[in-house]
């Protein structure tokens, strides 16, 4: 007995001095080589010494026995090993991307995201649901996904309003309960207007050497082309979008007009026994909170479809929280990169071919309307217009009923 426990101690300092220098194999091979030298009840005592299993002890025994290699530079057989947990729990990222939504930012000129949570707690957070993840497991998920750990950067567009995160949980929770009745969430916000001609376009694709297109040297404007203006509309349930081109003033009129080519284009085939329908938009810009044209266009939208409009605008200084930046605007510029925006044909064709690996669809349309630009709404108008504010922020949140 004595024998024995002596032999135990030897093989675990010698176990603890080898095991961090070794590979899974040669861990594995250095275990089956002592049970084979200590002869009958080796393994028992090598099992006691290093905790490894006696399925890894016998295993080492056969392939020094039988001579068993691997190929170079492997250490597991093909196939070996754990299976990724997204292999184990095929919803995981589905589930891990919700429980970050109300707590997710990032910069709209590319799908880069950040979260303020810690791993520890979404580790946490994901235990409860049943799955069993470590912290570590956690950040390499959040790497695939596109998010990483991040400092603070100057990338605020404003002082913070004190109320600020508490608009973000109740435009969350707002956003949940419409989807869970059916009814359809749309994220809405103007891209960057593009010179339309033979312009330099930031990025690079792949062309034959020295046949790369040449571009104009100025970004002078053509009179006769002009720019384009891309009003998108986002529908968050469905992962789809429409965006109407202007070539006009970007307006209050324009974008509730985007908003109403959506409708009759995608959303009233998706939604068919919807009431009510949530916007989400910046508090700036043709659908800012202060736009009294934008309200009484959208009165007239909703007298014509006879639904409730629900609206939210974002904080002062949060306009790159919004989701149709992450979720659509960043892609479409990603598509078109390098590529010189020669006429409106091109714009919408590039848009309407954006695509994603998570099913991002896109229709894009010309929109060739004039839209007048100083539009004045009285006091009157406003006064007629059946517009109720919601009780917290009645300035961010209020809701149109047709009349």
């Amino acid at each position: 007995m004595k024998s024995k426990l002596i032999l135990e101690t030897n093989i675990k300092k010698e176990y603890e001095l080898l095991s961090f220098e070794l590979s899974e194999k040669g861990r594995r091979k250095w275990a089956g080589f002592q049970a084979i030298k200590l002869g009958h009840g080796g393994k028992g005592i090598v099992h006691r010494a290093t905790g490894l299993d006696y399925k890894t002890i016998n295993r080492g025994i056969k392939e020094i026995e039988n001579g068993d290699g691997l190929e170079s530079g492997r250490i597991r057989t093909s196939g070996g090993g754990r299976k990724l947990l997204t292999v184990n729990y095929p919803n995981l990222e589905k589930d891990l991307e919700a429980m970050l939504e109300d707590s997710t930012c990032g910069d709209p000129s590319n799908p880069l995201k950040w979260t303020c949570k810690s791993a520890l707690n979404i580790a946490s957070s994901l235990w409860k649901k049943g799955y069993q993840i470590s912290e570590r497991s956690v950040h390499t998920l959040l790497e695939k996904m596109g998010y990483s750990l991040q400092s603070n950067r100057k990338t605020k567009e404003g002082g913070d309003h004190p109320d600020r995160d508490a608009q973000f949980r109740f435009i969350n929770n707002k956003v949940k309960s419409f989807i869970q009745e059916n009814h359809p969430v749309i994220s809405v916000d103007t891209k960057k207007k593009e010179l339309i001609g033979n312009y330099k376009n930031w990025g690079r694709e792949h062309h034959k050497k020295g046949q790369s297109p040449e571009v104009k040297v100025y970004d002078f404007l053509d009179k006769e082309k002009g720019k384009v203006a891309p009003y998108g509309v986002y529908d968050l349930a469905k992962n789809k979008g429409w965006v109407s081109v202007g070539i006009s003033s970007d307006t209050a009129e324009f974008a509730t007009n985007s908003i109403r080519s959506w409708w009759y284009e995608m959303g009233q085939h998706t939604y068919q026994n919807a009431k009510a329908i949530y916007i989400n938009a910046d508090g700036g810009g043709s659908n800012g909170t202060r736009n009294r044209l934008w309200k009484k266009e959208l009165q007239k939208f909703a007298n014509e479809i006879g639904k409730e409009i629900h609206i939210s605008h974002f904080p002062p200084g949060t306009s790159k929280w919004n989701k149709i930046e992450h979720r659509m605007f960043c892609f479409i510029s990603s598509n078109w990169r390098a590529r010189p925006l020669l006429d409106t044909a091109t714009v919408v064709s590039l848009i309407s071919n954006t695509t994603t690996s998570t099913g991002l669809k896109i229709k894009a349309k010309l929109d060739e309307r004039i839209y007048k630009t100083g539009i004045k709404v009285s006091d009157r108008e406003m006064k007629q217009l059946n517009l109720h504010k919601d009780n917290f922020h009645g300035e961010w949140n209020y809701s149109i009923k047709p009349i």
